[in-house]
């Protein structure tokens, strides 16, 4: 086998590896945007490790290709274009999943910023002092809530 044919069948490959990584990546994502736009969040969280192990592989194997992208220069165009396509796809899911996350993250901080409210008003506000000239014992109950969440 001669080096032409040798980085041919490697470039195919690792195209073909890549192709395969977008795609399962693409499928996962749009599983999980289908989960928040249908409003179950909670179906995620089972498979947000795989998630990130897949989206974490994409990262190193997007990062290698583009800091050596003649490495897949001898792979067939066809190839090429296949993975072209599948990064597209990838990239329209991605933009529904980040919307979709988006809305999540909003929907649940009106959730809490709303229990806040009603919890601040159940309690009413203090008194300095009670009839017999002591200070009232405060509410030991507390809500936390970070804007940033």
């Amino acid at each position: 086998m001669t080096a032409a044919e040798t980085a041919t069948l490697n470039a195919t490959a690792r195209v073909r590896q890549m192709i395969d990584l977008t795609e399962r990546l693409t499928a996962r994502l749009a599983e999980e945007a289908a989960a928040f736009e249908t409003r179950r969040p909670q179906d995620v969280a089972a498979t947000v490790g795989q998630t990130q192990d897949l989206a974490n592989a994409y990262r190193r194997e997007s990062a290698r290709i583009k800091a050596a992208p003649s490495e897949l220069a001898p792979a067939p165009a066809e190839e090429r274009k296949r993975l072209i396509a599948a990064t597209q796809a990838f990239e329209a899911v991605l933009s529904r999943h980040a919307l979709a996350v988006e809305a999540a993250r909003i929907v649940s901080e009106g959730l809490v910023k709303t229990i806040a409210a009603e919890v601040a008003s159940q309690r009413g506000s203090p008194s300095a002092y009670g009839a017999s000239g002591r200070a009232s014992a405060a509410d030991g109950r507390a809500v936390a809530y970070n804007a940033q969440a």
